[in-house]
């Protein structure tokens, strides 16, 4: 089958966020005495606001008032990324590049709230590639759920089995292919479980391969029939 647009995560796919935010994570658990339980946090990644929120209270259980625990996260989070340019990750441009020459419509499609999604895509000098942008505050059901990557299939007017759709972190890669998309996992800080694994996507070191990978076996389509 030919594929009509490419739909990307954005934290930890396209942006190397996760890494920044997992330390002003790790800083505020320092800051109010709490552990640091590196499987809840892990598990966090790709959940929006609502996800994030129920892993944790579960995981931290009466440790936390999860509101202070989130002012103290996002205090130190927000001034980095509203005001610095996030890295982009390896291979990102050159794809974003390639499938601009190739006419192929991209969106994003990120449990990020819309605003600061916006913010970090301009500072990070990526947000015209893209067509539209879908965020978690947008949709009833986060990830792993495959209710945002529909949302941005709908929103290029292209069928989501005729989407590819690349991701970091193993709820989005469910979400992914729930929706019936081709998946490209580059994982970040987690690597895929075998449950993932599993459901039988392409798995790549960086992001630098696909041109090569979908030249090879002739899957993309110009534009949208």
């Amino acid at each position: 089958m030919n594929y009509q647009a490419a739909i990307f995560d954005m934290d930890g796919l396209l942006l190397d966020t996760e890494r920044v935010c997992q330390q002003a994570f790790r800083e505020s658990c320092e800051a109010l005495s709490l552990p640091f339980l590196e499987d809840t946090y892990l598990s966090i990644i790709g959940c929006n606001a609502q996800g994030i929120e129920n892993i944790l209270t579960a995981g931290y259980g009466d440790k936390i008032d999860y509101q202070i625990l989130r002012k103290a996260w996002m205090d130190r989070y927000h001034p980095v990324v509203n005001t610095q340019a996030i890295p982009v990750k390896k291979g990102v441009l050159a794809l974003l590049n390639w499938l601009k020459s190739e006419k192929i419509p991209m969106a994003v499609a990120t449990s990020t709230h819309r605003e600061l999604a916006i913010t970090k895509l301009k500072l990070a000098g990526i947000y015209d590639f893209f067509d539209s942008l879908s965020t978690g505050c947008e949709v009833q059901h986060g990830k792993p759920h495959p209710e945002i990557f529909l949302l941005a299939a709908d929103r290029l007017k292209v069928l989501p089995a005729r989407c590819l759709a690349f991701e970091d972190s193993n709820n989005g890669v469910r979400a992914a292919v729930s929706a019936k998309m081709q998946v490209f996992q580059i994982p970040d800080l987690v690597a895929p479980c075998s449950e993932v694994l599993a459901l039988g996507h392409n798995v790549l070191d960086s992001l630098t391969m696909v041109p090569q990978q979908l030249t090879k076996h002739g899957v993309l389509s110009q534009g949208i029939a």
